[in-house]
């Protein structure tokens, strides 16, 4: 009969990568949210009937994000 019980070492992994990618995430949300207010600043106090610069800051936010998540995967 074997035993099913988890050990100690795999609920710490386990623990440790929830910690690490949940703090990923939320970085990600950070730096695109960071970048789409600003962009959604400066077309309020610029009057643009259009909101480019928040799309193009928006954009930008995520390739940022992404090069963070992708250089956490690595490291």
């Amino acid at each position: 009969m074997q035993n099913s019980e988890p050990k100690d070492d795999d609920n710490a992994a386990g623990a440790n990568s929830i910690a690490k990618y949940g703090g990923v995430a939320f970085q990600m949300i950070a730096v695109i949210g960071v970048f789409a207010y600003v962009g959604y600043r400066i077309d309020q106090s610029t009057g643009h009937k259009t909101q480019w610069v928040t799309a193009l800051l928006a954009l930008i936010g995520v390739f940022i994000s992404m090069y963070i998540v992708f250089k956490s995967l690595k490291g």
